[in-house]
């Protein structure tokens, strides 16, 4: 049975284009993929997914990519740290802690704010453990600190810092009729929408040719209804 496989790597949310495919797709199966933001392309050009939603950044190569959406960047602290009890921080709030950075952050940095850690962490997974532990704090996309929920953490916007954003990506030269339909739903478009390539136009319909009326007889005058002679008019007398 032909069907769709789509990866995602943490934190990205892929269920609500998941009930929209089922509604036009009923046919074909959409099977979700989950893969490390590290190895998601890597899935794709292997071909172990017909799509995939990353992180950026992405490397182009030989992929089309379509960015979805940009997330807030948040710090996660211990529910007791002081800059729980802000509503927003920037970097420069930061100055004085140490901020661990996992091997798999997903956050291009020109300057990492804080402290830098002894060692990085291998996942983010990893380091949310050491923030729990009060080795230090986290820098990351909203999601992932909502992905890595618990109680005695909770997280704050900084205002100035790097985004990272989602886009949905794939083959540059596996743009099937599937790819156009999964591409039109995460777009928004109706079901009527064109989906990118243009339908064959319809064949102009031709009209059914008319008979000639036959001709009529040299000298011969219509016959009326009820038979006889067409009535001659009265000659006018000269005055």
């Amino acid at each position: 049975m032909t069907s769709f496989r789509l990866a995602y790597v943490p934190g990205a949310t892929p269920a609500k284009w998941v009930r929209t495919w089922a509604e036009r797709q009923p046919g074909v199966p959409l099977e979700l993929v989950p893969v490390a933001a590290a190895d998601a392309t890597e899935l794709l050009r292997s071909r172990g997914a017909d799509a995939a939603l990353l992180r950026s950044p992405i490397d182009r190569d030989g992929l089309h990519a379509i960015p979805l959406y940009t997330e807030t960047t948040v710090v996660l602290v211990p529910k007791d740290h002081l800059v729980a009890t802000a509503d927003e921080v920037s970097t420069a709030d930061l100055a004085d802690e140490v901020v661990l950075q996992p091997l798999d952050d997903t956050i291009e940095w020109s300057s990492l704010p804080g402290r830098s850690a002894v060692s990085r962490p291998e996942t983010t997974a990893d380091a949310i453990e050491l923030v729990a532990a009060g080795v230090g704090v986290l820098v990351v996309p909203q999601s992932l600190a909502r992905l890595h929920h618990r109680r005695d953490l909770t997280y704050r916007t900084v205002t100035d810092a790097p985004q990272s954003s989602v886009a949905l990506s794939w083959l540059e030269d596996e743009t099937t009729d599937l790819m156009e339909t999964f591409i039109g739903i995460v777009r928004g478009r109706t079901v009527n929408s064109t989906r990118g390539r243009q339908p064959a136009a319809p064949e102009e319909k031709k009209r059914p040719e008319r008979k000639p009326a036959p001709a009529r007889s040299a000298g011969k005058q219509p016959v009326r209804r009820g038979g006889g002679a067409p009535k001659r008019g009265k000659p006018r007398r000269k005055s």
